[in-house]
């Protein structure tokens, strides 16, 4: 039977204030979080300043490359938010005012009160399928195969839960940890040949100190449940064979 095709995802972040510092990332790892428990492979994070030539290099490079890319940022209402027109000059589409982002909006807003300011977070690219904003109601958009989300954190949030249900779900990655007890130093040589037994096992090694002796935890991954067992099983006997080697 052929295995079945891996969905790989990217994300690129887009904001001048994350690349000063001055704002921290806060939601690449809710989105790697939501794409795992799809089974969808998150390979690449971008950052990205807000300029037009460099989100539009970084956009038609990602969506060419994975089966999806999630934008973070810069679809507000003031002038540095440039993603929206940025996106539709990636597609080679227009972008106007949509009627239907405006029904939405006002929902929270009087018409009246739908300044030009907050009208520039209807413009969507033609051709863009609208994604739900039940926290602030300024929607989000998907075209092709790029999801255009908001950068305020529980906006995100939010947007993802109306994002996830349209993806194409892969087989579920699991994973497996075992603490070393010791230095990566001792377990690198064993582990680099239990790599090599298990090719289809991704294994982590992360190591920390803990009451300032240098300790290893290592993660095993894979989709495929049955091999991470066998693989944390020669593990743990590796282990135990360096520890009756040390007694």
């Amino acid at each position: 039977m052929a295995e079945a095709e891996i969905s790989t995802a990217a994300v690129l972040v887009i904001g001048d204030e994350i690349l000063s510092g001055r704002t921290k990332d806060k939601n690449v790892g809710y989105i790697a979080d939501r794409l795992t428990e799809v089974g969808i492979d998150l390979k690449e994070v971008r950052i990205v300043s807000d300029e037009r030539a460099e989100i539009v290099a970084a956009l038609n490079a990602l969506r060419e490359r994975y089966s999806y890319v999630f934008t973070t940022g810069g679809i507000g209402p003031t002038h540095d938010d440039i993603t929206a027109d940025s996106v539709a000059a990636a597609f080679d589409v227009p972008i106007d005012v949509d009627p239907r982002a405006v029904d939405v909006m006002l929902e929270r807003y009087e018409r009246a009160d739908l300044t030009e300011a907050r009208l520039r977070m209807a413009r969507i690219p033609e051709g863009a399928e609208l994604i739900a904003n039940p926290v602030s109601k300024a929607p989000g958009f998907n075209i092709g195969n790029v999801f255009v989300m908001a950068g305020v954190p529980s906006i995100m949030q939010a947007m993802m839960d109306d994002v996830v249900p349209r993806l194409k779900a892969g087989q579920i990655v699991h994973s497996v940890s075992v603490e070393a007890g010791m230095g990566e130093g001792a377990v690198a040589k064993p582990l680099s040949a239990l790599q090599d037994a298990f090719p289809d096992v991704s294994i982590g090694s992360y190591p920390y100190q803990r009451d300032g002796k240098f300790q290893t935890s290592i993660v095993l991954r894979s989709r495929n449940a049955e091999r991470i067992e066998e693989a944390a099983q020669q593990f743990h006997s590796i282990l135990a064979g360096i520890h009756a080697n040390k007694a």
